[in-house]
């Protein structure tokens, strides 16, 4: 059930690229260990003019949020493994450092979330 929403702060002139949503899908589907047609992902560019820091935003910084919404959270441990290997995936996929991916893990989806009226329990 993993869905998966990624913002992607671009840079001046820079667009999506094709494909971009499919390519994160499967890489992140592996990490999941999800089999195919069950890792959603969802993709959205922010305009750098869309983006700031507080006190003063550093130049060349174009960060990549992250979303994962999965049935159940994983242990600590293993939430900590999962988070080394969404970054590093996607920082390679989306050509952006390890240091500007950030994820933000809500809490499990069951009880919470439901497909086409269906709620997952």
């Amino acid at each position: 059930m993993p869905i998966v929403e990624i913002e992607i702060t671009l840079r001046e002139h820079e667009t999506l690229q094709e494909n971009l949503a499919s390519s994160l899908a499967d890489e992140l589907g592996e990490i999941f260990g999800s089999p195919p047609g069950t890792t959603w992902v969802k993709l959205q560019g922010l305009p750098i003019s869309q983006y700031a820091e507080n006190g003063s935003t550093p130049e060349g910084t174009y960060p990549v949020f992250v979303k994962v919404i999965k049935s159940e959270q994983p242990d600590p441990l293993e939430l900590q493994k999962e988070a080394v290997a969404i970054t590093n995936a996607v920082a390679t996929v989306c050509r952006r450092p390890v240091e500007n991916v950030h994820i933000i893990f809500d809490p499990g989806g069951r009880n919470r979330v439901s497909f086409g009226g269906k709620l997952v329990t």
